[in-house]
């Protein structure tokens, strides 16, 4: 198909931006990352007021999944569609949809409500990483985007020590709705400064939406997460519903590749999975997702009702791990600007994350709150070597037009993993729960209690069930990191496949890249 295009400015996306250009919208993307960093740590700690006001323990990986699941969905549309139509506009939109869905959440009276606004939210939270990442991907080189790491992790690392202690003091002090209410200055601030400076080229394009790619995706990731989450708990694994979902993420995932290879403007073109770089790093993004988000959503759950903390301190004892993980990344940011090489810092970060693993695994009933914060300190810096590498390798291993693309897929992987992670690891953590309640209380019913599986109702059991309940938290907090561990160790080994290719320091391409970009102007 035949593109045409009308630039003004610089010259599409290939061409990178002056040092001023980047500065002034520099704040405006930070702010997005913000937002998209807030609202997962600020939710986190909420999680249990949420089950104690709502109900439903066992719907409470759905208030996680379902905003990842269509994140996830909705990622590789927001950067295809940013090399379609242009990144601004795109984010525009993105932040919209989540500050509606912000608004909508705090207002849910059921876990069903708050379940599907969540969703709604995930919707726009699927561009604003995406967006903020591939707009700085089109206006800095990526051997001078390791100066910009260092900006984007002090951004994060606001966000990841304010969100549990905002969400902890807004639940204590307000209310678990306030802390989706939050979003909305910040969200808002976002949104009228990127609107007021962000100016990238204007782009007129004759194109073609994938909407079969798209939609194949969508049925594809939601069928898997719904294996993973009623698997074996609300259906047997070999009933006909989880057999037939099964079936049809098979044959979805058949039909994405089929029309992937057949689409003029694919969502996610195949041709940038030649690149082995760029397939490893899509691989350790997954597996990044599933371990990291799968694995840290029970925490607070465990924080609160096992080491008896207030969603405050619940924020604060988890303070080592973002300072761990902020501090890594600047120093992987600058080794990258000073050397252009990277292939140690994953396979660094993968076995420390890996060690972290293993220590949270010992998490039990008699844990002190030093010593967590101690193991979630080292777990903290081996994410850190991690986070911001997969993005650059995937981004460097891509022609410059492909960069929506590049930041798109890697995010989409993240999420989707995150997405499984948090279904399957829900799984383990309410069998194992169920298992050891059972062996604790063996007159009792266990499912008559999910409601009671709270911080405040949870102190006021009788002193057998109390006990019984604390044995049992953290015997599945130890059962979901146990678990956990493979998926660090597959990271780790991934990194050593890594090939270092130069990071670009203009806007060529590397060559290792499958093609020189070239956009067509149009006078």
């Amino acid at each position: 198909m035949t593109e045409s295009r009308t630039v003004t400015g610089e010259q599409g996306p290939a061409a990178f931006g002056r040092r001023r250009d980047v500065l002034i919208v520099l704040p405006g993307l930070l702010l997005t990352l913000m937002l998209a960093m807030l609202d997962q740590l600020v939710v986190s700690t909420a999680l249990p007021r949420i089950v104690g006001d709502l109900g439903g323990l066992s719907h409470l990986s759905w208030v996680v999944t379902a905003y990842v699941l269509a994140a996830t969905i909705t990622t590789p549309l927001y950067g295809k569609l940013g090399d379609l139509y242009g990144r601004k506009r795109l984010l525009v939109a993105a932040i919209v949809i989540f500050l509606a869905g912000s608004a909508l959440s705090g207002l849910s009276h059921s876990m069903g409500e708050l379940i599907a606004f969540r969703a709604l939210q995930g919707l726009g939270a699927g561009g604003l990483m995406v967006g903020a990442i591939a707009t700085i991907g089109d206006m800095v080189s990526p051997r001078e985007r390791g100066q910009y790491v260092g900006y984007m992790m002090a951004a994060m690392m606001v966000a990841m020590i304010a969100g549990p202690l905002v969400g902890g003091y807004i639940t204590d002090s307000l209310s678990w709705r306030w802390i989706f209410y939050i979003n909305m200055p910040v969200g808002g601030a976002a949104l009228a400064y990127i609107i007021a400076t962000l100016h990238l080229p204007r782009h007129k394009i004759s194109h073609r939406i994938d909407y079969l790619g798209a939609a194949v995706l969508a049925i594809a990731a939601t069928s898997i997460v719904l294996v993973t989450t009623w698997g074996g708990i609300q259906y047997a694994w070999g009933s006909p519903l989880i057999i037939s979902l099964i079936v049809l993420a098979a044959a979805a995932v058949a039909a994405f590749i089929w029309a992937e290879r057949r689409a003029s403007e694919p969502v996610l073109p195949m041709h940038v999975f030649r690149n082995r770089n760029f397939s490893l790093a899509s691989g350790m993004s997954f597996l990044l997702g599933l371990v990291m988000f799968g694995a840290m959503t029970f925490l607070p759950l465990y924080q609160q009702t096992v080491q008896s903390a207030s969603p405050t301190v619940s924020g604060l004892l988890l303070i080592p791990m973002m300072l761990g993980s902020t501090l890594t990344s600047l120093i992987a940011g600058q080794v990258m600007v000073r050397t252009g090489r990277y292939k140690a810092l994953p396979i660094i970060g993968a076995a420390i994350m890996t060690g972290g693993m293993f220590l949270l695994g010992t998490l039990g009933v008699g844990t002190s709150r030093l010593t967590s914060m101690a193991f979630f300190l080292v777990f903290g810096i081996g994410m850190g070597f991690l986070m911001q590498i997969t993005t650059l390798i995937a981004q460097n291993s891509v022609d410059p037009r492909d960069m929506g693309v590049a930041s798109s897929s890697r995010s989409f992987f993240q999420q989707i993993g995150g997405s499984i992670g948090v279904s399957i690891f829900g799984v383990v953590f309410t069998r194992a729960l169920r298992s050891a309640m059972s062996a604790r209380l063996p007159g009792i019913p266990v499912g008559s209690m999910n409601g009671q599986f709270n911080p405040t109702t949870i102190r006021h059991l009788p002193p057998a069930v109390r006990s019984a309940a604390y044995y049992s938290i953290s015997h599945g907090i130890e059962t979901v990191f146990h678990w956990a561990v493979p998926g660090a160790v597959l990271v780790f080994l991934l990194g050593w496949l890594v090939k270092e290719i130069p990071l670009r320091s203009g806007p060529g391409v590397t060559s290792g890249s499958p093609r020189q970009a070239k956009p067509e102007l149009v006078p």
